[in-house]
């Protein structure tokens, strides 16, 4: 069996990204900003590992009953005035999506950062259907305008420096060169508010569903998101399936905790909570709000015994900032919208398994992004999971069963190590083993005696 086309690019991505100094320096650079900022917001905790064991078990009895929880998320929603629209996979998601736009007649859009957006293309379908489409978070937007997927989960243009992104200015708004980050994010603002006034459809994620009011939470720190609901005719929202939490009580849990993870904030700066359609009395908000429930892949996920806990994601971005992987290969090289552990645990499932099981070996198994996710989700464990499921669907190539079969039979006899020589050990090493230890590493040198011989020496002398 040989390998999947998305193995083949993604190993030559990450050779590529891994010796682009520049790159690496941006990126850790960019993290390490992060990483200081997560220690300090961390310290509001009297006991930090008490509210992730309590926000890991809430989210994980979530899932274990999800079907409970969407029934009863439904039944608020609609009893605001929401419409929920159900949708099996990211084709039925846009095609339900049309028949809005469609049936309003919408031609503009404004949209507040969703990952999900990205799972589905929402932009590229809509834009090729002639609809106008305004990214309106800075980093989104940053994205957008340079034709690029976003870089990371929270921080989408993590892989741009400043003068990047003036530079980019430049070339697509004619604006003078070597701007500030200021007059950058001011240039943005003015840009962004003409078409929130000027847009019929606003479109946003959910951080979370809440069961017991029927509500969606949006956290977010540039208020684009309010202004993207609250300006337009029409709002849609989409969520994956998993978003549930129970009560609206939980975000009193759940807010610090993605913030904190996330950003290193206490809490994040705006914080809404959207229960359906503007009322009678009420003089802002939607005429209409639509929720598209996605499951695309999810379920094969649910059907995991172990694996499923990985739905508990609350997408902080902490994994992906602790992980050597991520910091050394970068957000692209992964070419899914969700890249680092928690990326390479749930894409397979949510893609095709035989196409990205590839992703759950891209990892060092330190277990680090397990220590950090506020949710305590064991990444490191799923991904010695995904490996093993794998080779129980008879995924690996045949060479490296082979390869793996007669290791593990050498290793594991002592009688078997002593019996060849140092040389002999070398030559059948770097015979067999060179190529996939990499052209840029030097293959090490087995020790002329095992320490099982070295230790009989001693003992004889």
């Amino acid at each position: 069996m040989k390998a999947s086309p998305e193995k083949i690019a993604f190993l030559k991505a990450s050779e590529k990204v891994s010796f682009d100094k520049e790159h690496r320096e941006t990126i850790n650079y960019n993290i390490s900003k992060y990483d200081t900022a997560v220690e300090k917001g961390q310290k509001i905790y009297s006991n930090i590992d008490l509210a992730r064991s309590r926000a890991g078990y809430l989210k994980y009895k979530v899932i274990n009953d999800l079907d409970k929880y969407l029934i009863e998320f439904e039944d608020n929603f609609t009893k605001n005035g929401g419409k929920i629209i159900w949708a099996q996979d990211s084709a039925e998601a846009i095609k339900e999506i049309k028949k809005i736009i469609k049936h309003h007649g919408l031609k503009k859009m404004v949209k507040s950062k969703s990952m999900v957006t990205e799972e589905i293309e929402l932009n590229a379908a809509l834009e090729k259907s002639g609809m106008e489409v305004y990214e309106t978070d800075l980093g989104e937007f940053i994205v957008q305008k340079a034709g690029q997927k976003p870089y990371h989960i929270v921080t989408p243009a993590m892989h741009m420096s400043k003068e990047d992104v003036a530079e980019l200015y430049t070339e697509k708004f004619g604006v003078e060169p070597n701007l500030s980050p200021e007059e950058l994010t001011l240039f943005t603002r003015d840009f962004l508010r003409k078409k929130f006034i000027e847009s019929d459809l606003g479109v946003s994620g959910a951080n979370f569903l809440i069961a017991d009011t029927g509500s969606i939470a949006l956290t977010e720190n540039e208020g684009n998101a309010m202004l993207s609901m609250s300006f337009p005719e029409i709002h849609i929202a989409i969520s994956g399936i998993e978003k549930i939490i129970p009560n609206m009580e939980d975000l009193d849990l759940f807010w610090p905790l993605l913030a904190t993870h996330g950003t290193g904030q206490q809490l994040t700066a705006y914080n809404s909570i959207i229960s359906g359609p503007r009322t009678e009395n009420e003089k802002n908000g939607p005429k209409e709000m639509y929720l598209v429930l996605l499951d695309n892949g999810r379920s094969n996920l649910l059907a995991q015994e172990k694996q499923r806990q990985a739905l508990s994601c609350i997408r902080c971005g902490a994994c992906l900032n602790s992980c050597p992987v991520y910091k050394n290969i970068g957000g692209h090289t992964y070419d899914t919208t969700y890249s680092g552990p928690i990326g390479a645990v749930i894409t397979p499932y949510l893609k095709n398994f035989k196409s990205y099981n590839h992703l759950s070996y891209a990892s060092s198994l330190c277990g680090k992004c397990t220590t950090v996710c506020p949710v305590k989700i064991p990444l490191h464990e799923f991904l010695l999971l995904n490996r093993n499921d794998a080779v129980k669907k008879n995924i690996p190539p045949f060479m490296e069963k082979q390869a793996n079969k007669w290791s593990t039979m050498a290793l594991g006899s002592r009688n078997l190590l002593d019996m060849t020589s140092g040389s002999t050990k070398n030559f059948f090493g770097k015979k067999f083993g060179a190529k996939a230890w990499g052209p840029r590493r030097e293959f090490p040198e087995f020790a002329p005696k095992s320490f099982s011989q070295i230790w009989k020496d001693k003992e004889k002398k």
